[in-house]
C-alpha cells in the first residue's frame, strides 16, 4: 500500500532526476521546519511569545499544509488509499458533528484538521526524506538531547514560581504536574509533560540504533556515549512512566532483531555493560539518587492505586480500547468532531477539560460514532501492520533504522492521543521517518548535463530504492 517512489509517471532520465532532487531538498526544508517547530514550539508559546501562546499552539499546520499542497503541486506525492479513506471519513463526519452533533463550526474545523492535513503528512515526509536524511535528524535529536536533559534537570530542582518553570502564555503557577516525592514532572522545552517522553522514546529508539550499528559509525561515539547517559538520567528525571514503558518497547525491538540475527548480540552485550558502567557512575550522583528516589514512589504509588501491572499496561492499553469499542453510550453518529480535544472543550464550555474520552479510541468513537470512528481506527491499524511488514523486511535486508523507529512510532500511529498536538505531531514525524528510512538517497547527484545527454538513450532510471 505504501508507494515511497516518485509518480510513475516521472520519467527519470538524468537531467530530470537532478530537477528531481532539487524538488525534494526545496521540501525537506520544510520537514525541517516542522520538526524544529515540534522540539520548541513549547518554548515559544512559554518563554519567547507568551503573549501569542493561543495562536501558536497550531504554529505547525501552516506547514504541514504548504507541505501538501507543495509536495502535490510538484508531482511528489499524491493522496493513497489510507489518505483518501480517512478524508471521506472525516468529512462525513465532520457535516455529522454540525447536523447531529455539537453544531459549532470551529470546534469541528479543528476537529477536522488533524487528519485531513496531519496525517498524510506521513506519507509526504516518507516520500521527501531518505535514509540519509533520517540518520542526520537523529544526530540532531542527540545533541538535541544534551542540552534537554540539563533543562530538566534544572526543573526537576527549581520551584515551580521559577522563570524556567514558567507554564503557557507565561503562567506563573509553573508548568509541571503532579509527581512524587514534592517533585513536579517537568516539561522541558515542550507545552505539557507527555511532549517530553515522546521526545526522549525517540531518542531511545535512536540510541539503540546507532549502538547496534556500530561498524558504520554514523555517529560519533563521544556524542553517542553522552546522548546515552542523558537518555538515562531523563528517565528518572522526568518521573514519566510512559517514557520508561518507550525505553522498554524499544529494547524488545532490539531483542527481536538480536533473535533474527545473532551477530547483533554482541553488539548488544556491548551497549548493555556501557549502560550499566554509566547507571553505576549516575548512581554516586546526589541529583541522580534523589530523581530515582521520586520516581520510584511515583511508580509505587501508580501501580497501587491502578491495580499493578494489570491496571497499569492491560487497563490503560488494552482497556481503553476495548472500553472504547463496548461503550453504547454515544450516540451513532458521536457528540461530534473536534469536541473531544482540549482546544474544542475549551471553545464549548471554557474549561479545558475532556469532555468525550482522555483514550484516542475512545475519543475517536465518542466524536464520529461507532461506524466513522472505527473506519478511522481501521485505518490506523493498517498502516502500522503495514509498517510492521515492511520494516521486519528491511531487517533481512541489513537495515535495522526503520525496525527501531516503529519500535517509538507503532503506539503513538496506532492510539496516539492526536487530540494533542504534540502527540500528533510526533506520531506524524515519527511514522514518516520509518518510511524514509527504507529509501536510500538518489545516486549520482553530481551528474553533469553532457553526461546527462550522452545517456540519454536509456530511458528510465530506477526510481528510489526502498
Amino acid at each position: 500500500m505504501f508507494d515511497t517512489t516518485l509518480p510513475a509517471q516521472e520519467t527519470l532520465l538524468p537531467v530530470r532526476r537532478i530537477k528531481a532532487v532539487r524538488k525534494l531538498e526545496f521540501l525537506k526544508k520544510g520537514v525541517w521546519l516542522y520538526f524544529f517547530l515540534l522540539i520548541f514550539e513549547g518554548a515559544l508559546r512559554k518563554w519567547v511569545l507568551p503573549g501569542l501562546s493561543t495562536p501558536l499552539l497550531i504554529v505547525r499546520d501552516p506547514v504541514a499544509i504548504f507541505l501538501l499542497l507543495k509536495a502535490f503541486q510538484l508531482g511528489v506525492y499524491k493522496p493513497n488509499g489510507y489518505v483518501i479513506g480517512v478524508w471521506m471519513v472525516s468529512l462525513a463526519a465532520f457535516v455529522t458533528a454540525l447536523l447531529a452533533g455539537h453544531g459549532s463550526l470551529p470546534v469541528a474545523v479543528y476537529g477536522l484538521r488533524i487528519t485531513l492535513f496531519h496525517f498524510p503528512l506521513i506519507f509526504v515526509v516518507g516520500k521527501v526524506m531518505d535514509r540519509s536524511d533520517v540518520v542526520r535528524l537523529g544526530k540532531w535529536l542527540l545533541w538535541i538531547s544534551i542540552g534537554m536533559t540539563v533543562l530538566v534537570a534544572v526543573q526537576f530542582y527549581s520551584p515551580q514560581s521559577a522563570w524556567v518553570n514558567r507554564g503557557i502564555g507565561g503562567d506563573l503557577e509553573g508548568s509541571g504536574f503532579s509527581g512524587a516525592a514534592g517533585y513536579y514532572r517537568v516539561p522541558g522545552t515542550f507545552s505539557f509533560t507527555n511532549g517530553l517522553s515522546f521526545f526522549y522514546g525517540l531518542v531511545a529508539a535512536y540510541v539503540f540504533y546507532f549502538w547496534l550499528n556500530g561498524k558504520q559509525r554514523e555517529v560519533h561515539r563521544g556524542l553517542l556515549l553522552v546522548a546515552t547517559v542523558c537518555l538515562l538520567a531523563a528517565i528518572p528525571l522526568s518521573i514519566s512512566r510512559t517514557l520508561f514503558f518507550e525505553v522498554g518497547i524499544s529494547f524488545l525491538f532490539v531483542l527481536l532483531v538480536a533473535s533474527r540475527q545473532p551477530k547483533f548480540l554482541g553488539r548488544l552485550s556491548v551497549a548493555m555493560i556501557m549502560g550499566t558502567i554509566m547507571l553505576l557512575l549516575l548512581a554516586n550522583l546526589d541529583f541522580f539518587q534523589t530523581a530515582v528516589g521520586a520516581f520510584t514512589e511515583r511508580l509505587t504509588r501508580a501501580n497501587k492505586s491502578e491495580g499493578g501491572f494489570e491496571g497499569v499496561f492491560i487497563d490503560r492499553f488494552l482497556g481503553g480500547m476495548v472500553g472504547a469499542i463496548g461503550n453504547t453510550e454515544v450516540p451513532f453518529w458521536g457528540v461530534g468532531m473536534g469536541m473531544g480535544t482540549n482546544a474544542g472543550a475549551k471553545l464549548l464550555t471554557g474549561k479545558m477539560t475532556f469532555l468525550v474520552a482522555e483514550e484516542e479510541w475512545g475519543r475517536l468513537i465518542g466524536e464520529m460514532g461507532l461506524l466513522l470512528g472505527m473506519a478511522v481506527i481501521a485505518v490506523r491499524v493498517s498502516v502500522v501492520v503495514d509498517l510492521f511488514r515492511r520494516s521486519w523486511r528491511a531487517v533481512g535486508k541489513h537495515n535495522l533504522l526503520p525496525w527501531l523507529l516503529l519500535s517509538f512510532a507503532a503506539l503513538n500511529v496506532l492510539q496516539g492521543q492526536w487530540a494533542q498536538p504534540t502527540a500528533l505531531g510526533f506520531a506524524v514525524l515519527s511514522g514518516g521517518l520509518v518510511l524514509a528510512a527504507m529509501k536510500n538517497p538518489i545516486s549520482n547527484l553530481k551528474t553533469s548535463k553532457a553526461t546527462a545527454k550522452k545517456r540519454i538513450s536509456k530511458k528510465r532510471f530506477a526510481p528510489f530504492k526502498v
